[in-house]
């Protein structure tokens, strides 16, 4: 039967299954340790073991979606049995008797829950409702040129001379700035023929 040791933990004896579906329970000493978010067996009580002995399973809480009695189908030969669903595995265990069973399956239901930290900067439901609606600020506008490299999407700060203002560069802003980053190199007169057309576009992908 389950207990709490004097750090607050749960533990107790439990059978756990070797292997899924292998249908060989090995008795295991069980912490359930929320403050470490970790359940945890070891071959013995761990003031029974040697200095240094380790636990030779763990299980983040995290893990677990649902802990719930064994159907029998599942395991219709092991009486007060009990599956832990965490990601793609499954882990059944085997209590001593019915309480010891509720017992298991309940604190390990509530540890596994998502909770909000202590100490968070998190408002309990009650003050959220009543705390005014922030507007949102106005972000700044920032003119920027969009590029497709290696299938990524690329925005590029476009810069602005310091003292484009007013006039051509208020009424066309973006084409002003545009402009205004066109590298050195590109303003160099072609070698070839002349170019019928020049200007920036963008390529999907790496075509």
């Amino acid at each position: 039967m389950p207990y709490l040791d004097r750090h607050n933990r749960i533990c107790g004896f439990l059978d756990i299954e070797e292997n899924e579906s292998c249908g060989k329970f090995l008795r295991r000493y069980f912490i359930l340790d929320t403050q470490a978010n970790c359940l945890r067996w070891y071959m013995d009580n761990p003031q029974n073991l040697a200095m240094g002995a380790g636990a030779v399973g763990s299980l983040q809480l995290t893990y677990i979606s649902k802990v719930s009695v064994a159907t029998l189908k599942q395991k219709p030969k092991t009486p007060f049995c009990f599956v832990i669903n965490a990601l793609s595995q499954r882990y059944f265990l085997q209590a001593s008797d019915e309480k010891d069973l509720q017992d298991w399956v309940e604190a390990l239901n509530r540890a596994s829950k998502i909770t909000v930290p202590k100490g968070g900067s998190a408002l309990p439901a009650a003050e959220l409702a009543k705390a005014p609606a922030r507007a949102p600020e106005p972000q700044p506008r920032a003119a920027y040129k969009t590029e497709i490299v290696g299938g990524v999407v690329l925005h590029t700060p476009i810069c602005v001379p310091q003292g484009a203002a007013g006039g051509e560069a208020a009424a066309h802003p973006l084409l002003r700035r545009s402009q205004s980053c066109i590298p050195t190199s590109a303003a160099r007169p072609p070698a070839g023929p002349p170019a019928l057309k020049s200007g920036y576009c963008v390529k999907q992908g790496n075509v």
